[in-house]
């Protein structure tokens, strides 16, 4: 395979074992790293693609992901997109035991994956946006609370299952957390009003002890 020319970067693909192409503010960008981090898996991330960096809207970079999103992941030649496609695929490839092999547990894991990119992802990213990358005066304020309102209904579910489980798929952390954990820290450090929700609170807390969290996800939101 040829080399890929990323700006003024030669990226020899055979040479890297895992790259992590996306800025850390992005949350789908810190679900990949935090899964990193946590396995002790080697990456080499670059950090100005996407937002305010730009870069994510090059040919170069289009061939990889037509997207024009972040992340993009590089192992060995092989170019994934989508985040929690992602996800799976490393957990596989490390046999993480985070990602358990039984068939039913596994399921759960999946279902609460596939359900923060149905029901939470994009409400929680109209409202960050609205919120925290656009101009009072830009702002358009009844879709922003129309997302906001859907986003609680969201969390509302996710609370209840918090409040039969200690952790989202049962009672040891797992990929089905590493989602939902930058989204959650967003929807308590976001400036919008929001029911008390304990189950998910006692979650929070105990996902912020984790070094690979402190790391990744409590970091400023931009």
């Amino acid at each position: 395979m040829e080399p890929l020319i990323y700006g003024s970067i030669f990226f020899n693909w055979k040479t890297i074992l895992l790259k992590i192409l996306g800025r850390a503010t992005s949350a789908n960008v810190q679900k990949v790293l935090w899964l990193c981090e946590e396995e002790g898996i080697e990456y080499e991330h670059d950090n100005e693609i996407g937002g305010a960096f730009g870069r994510n809207d090059t040919k170069e970079y289009l061939l990889m992901n037509p997207n024009g999103k972040v992340p993009t992941i590089i192992d060995d030649g092989f170019v994934m997109w989508e985040s929690n496609s992602a996800l799976r695929y490393i957990a596989r490839k490390y046999k993480s035991e985070l990602y358990p092999p039984d068939l039913r547990a596994r399921n759960l894991v999946e279902r609460w994956m596939d359900w923060e990119l149905s029901v939470l992802a994009a409400h929680q990213g109209t409202v960050m946006v609205g919120i925290v990358r656009t101009l009072p005066e830009d702002r358009d304020e009844e879709k922003i609370e129309t997302s906001r309102l859907a986003w609680i209904n969201g969390m509302k579910i996710l609370d209840d299952q918090l409040g039969k489980t200690k952790f989202v798929a049962g009672e040891k952390f797992s990929l089905a957390d590493i989602p939902l954990g930058p989204i959650t820290h967003r929807f308590f450090n976001l400036d919008i009003e929001r029911p008390e929700l304990s189950n998910l609170w006692n979650w929070y807390e105990r996902l912020a002890d984790r070094p690979s969290v402190k790391k990744w996800v409590l970091i400023e939101m931009a």
